[in-house]
């Protein structure tokens, strides 16, 4: 299997911990991954990322979180990082309204992990030996906190995208109350970008930014190269005279450059519910 790695950015809000979880499952099967093996990495997950929902910000300045995962020697390594005021372990309080696990239960379910922090935030870092083939990815860059609007991805550019994209759209199409076949359509443009050509992704990594409000999803997808995003929407079209592009809202191209300064543009994607 190919290296690829996972790096997921979030509003440090109890209502994203569904789409973390989603998006962790999605990418842990895709590995191979068994049900159990994912229950567990799910549950220490959410109790990480729990922790920095509850402690890490003030209640009128929210910030992100961010979950990465990557393949680690035979196991999978998953960080949650958060840039608050600092980690305080939920101890396991029946009289605690939240999950009421604790440290004691990472520690029981992880083969590993550790916590550093400072006045910058905190790092939570557990690994897993589930037995998947693979090396750790290279380090990348981290996501700018300050930028962060919505759900935001990013993941090479191959066969794990598509499980991965579909439960996070998923999970926030279900929480902007979309229909079923609404859900469905969704999903449908979501494997339409899944399956797209990698070249046209800058560095072969799938950017996907997702804003849900109001009833509708917005998608921004990219960087990608010059006329990459008229290719993405070429590929909605269907033998038979169908388009996938009529199941979207709006379809637009932003015009803008990547980190290094090259011209990149963004594809657009609204949808209604």
């Amino acid at each position: 299997m190919n290296e690829q790695s996972l790096r997921l950015t979030v509003g440090a809000k109890p209502g994203n911990l569904a789409v973390i979880r989603q998006a962790l499952a999605g990418y842990a099967e895709a590995i191979g991954f068994g049900p159990d093996s994912v229950a567990d990495l799910k549950t220490i997950v959410t109790e990480a990322c729990m922790n920095a929902v509850v402690h890490a910000y003030s209640d009128d300045a929210p910030g992100p979180i961010e979950v990465g995962a990557r393949p680690h020697g035979d196991g999978i390594e998953v960080t949650v990082r958060d840039w608050g005021s600092g980690f305080k372990p939920r101890p396991a309080d029946p009289d605690d309204p939240g999950l009421r696990l604790g440290l004691p239960l990472i520690g029981t379910l992880s083969d590993g992990f550790e916590i550093r922090g400072g006045p910058d935030g905190t790092e939570v870092r557990m690994v897993m030996e589930l037995a998947p083939e693979g090396r750790p990815a290279p380090e990348e860059e981290r996501a700018d906190p300050e930028a962060t609007k919505g759900t935001v991805m990013s993941i090479a550019a191959g066969t794990m995208v598509r499980p991965v994209l579909a439960r996070v759209i998923s999970a926030l199409a279900a929480r902007a109350d979309f229909s079923i076949d609404r859900l469905s359509d969704t999903v449908l443009i979501g494997d339409a970008v899944s399956a797209h050509d990698a070249a046209d992704f800058r560095n072969g990594t799938v950017g996907i930014e997702i804003v849900d409000d109001n009833g509708r999803l917005d998608v921004r997808v990219g960087p990608l190269v010059p006329g990459g995003s008229e290719r993405i929407i070429k590929g909605l079209e269907l033998p038979g005279g169908t388009s996938l592009r009529k199941l979207a809202s709006e379809i637009n191209v932003e015009q803008a450059s990547a980190g290094s300064g090259a011209p990149a543009e963004y594809l657009l994607v609204a949808i209604d519910q």
